[in-house]
């Protein structure tokens, strides 16, 4: 299946995609040019892993009947030093809140089982990053 974005320039250092119908605005900092109207490009690259990786471990949970509260994936990246600038270290911490969580091992064995079918086998943009980067990741379990 071929994807197609459309990204049109704004003036300045701004550019809007469109995406699967949505705008999405992006900027550069007013430091190198721009005014700050949208996120930089490569933090987007960021949200994008955690949105696909979270559909999948919400669509695994799901089959196997795990309830929580909340979910929340928080990222740390690194970045290299020289040009062309990238991410070569990326570590994602996957948080999950419910009745009873802190403390069972069971429910932790489940939910990071399911972060490693994402992980290894159905999170495309995860696949596309490792190919440049390390990809490391934790579980979180925290009681509501």
């Amino acid at each position: 299946m071929d994807e197609f974005v459309e990204t049109k320039w704004m003036g300045n250092m701004t550019f809007e995609a469109t995406i699967d119908g949505f705008p999405v605005r992006m900027d550069a900092t007013p430091e190198h040019g721009g005014t700050g109207f949208g996120p930089r490009p490569k933090p987007i690259v960021l949200s994008s892993l955690a949105g696909c990786t979270g559909m999948d471990v919400v669509s695994i949970l799901a089959k196997k009947r795990i309830s929580y509260t909340e979910f929340k994936i928080l990222i740390l990246a690194e970045m290299t030093e020289s040009h062309p600038k990238y991410y070569h270290k990326i570590h994602l911490t996957y948080q999950f809140t419910g009745e009873n969580f802190e403390g069972n091992q069971e429910l932790f064995e489940k939910i990071s089982r399911s972060i490693e079918l994402s992980s290894d086998n159905y999170c495309g943009v995860t696949a596309m990053l490792r190919k440049s980067c390390d990809i490391s990741w934790e579980l979180q379990l925290q009681n509501s």
